[in-house]
């Protein structure tokens, strides 16, 4: 025989039951708040000049171009003295235009960066130095990443090896994916 239930006439809102230890504290509230700190980057004086419209105008590397420069990036870092950590990133169009988010190895990032976003510092071979946010849930650079991708005029292609050489210090060695392009000609000259 099926069950009927119960016809509910009216609901009311009673108070809950306290000891009288806690009666007078107020009300607990179980919501879990998860608060994340904002790293944010001092201003710098740099403009770039960028806009959506060179999105039309994206250069791609071939295949060969791109392979060609990973190796070279890849000898480079085989040859870094210091013991430091290091990797490889062959650039994308992603990391270049555009979106201008760079991820980052993950069991790089976990062995070696921050547990928490904290703004890493990138060095280029002329010693210049950018700040960027480094994002550690999501394992990349972020904000400064952009800036560093414009001045230093980074195409699809490139290979960029980031030797780590303090805790959110990186050293950055950047392989042209044009050096391609140049090196074959002048194999074929050497042919002639």
């Amino acid at each position: 025989m099926k069950r009927a239930k119960p016809r509910v006439i009216g609901t009311e809102m009673v108070e809950v039951r306290r000891s009288s230890r806690v009666a007078s504290l107020p009300a607990p509230v179980y919501k879990e708040i998860v608060v994340y700190e904002r790293v944010t980057l001092p201003k710098s004086g740099r403009k770039y000049s960028y806009s959506r419209k060179d999105l039309g105008n994206r250069v791609y590397a071939s295949d060969e171009a791109r392979y060609w420069a990973t190796t070279k990036a890849e000898e480079l870092e085989a040859n870094l003295e210091g013991g430091y950590p290091s990797f490889v990133k062959p650039m994308l169009q992603s990391h270049v235009t555009g979106g201008f988010w760079l991820g980052l190895p993950n069991h790089f990032c976990r062995k070696n960066l921050p547990r928490n976003d904290a703004t890493v510092t990138l060095i280029d071979e002329e010693g210049d130095e950018v700040p960027t946010v480094y994002l550690a849930r999501k394992a990349g650079l972020s904000g400064g990443w952009r800036g560093f991708s414009i001045s230093h005029e980074l195409v699809d292609g490139d290979a960029l090896v980031f030797q780590l050489i303090e805790r959110t210090v990186f050293k950055v060695y950047i392989i042209r994916c044009k050096g391609y392009d140049e090196e074959g000609e002048k194999d074929e000259d050497m042919e002639a």
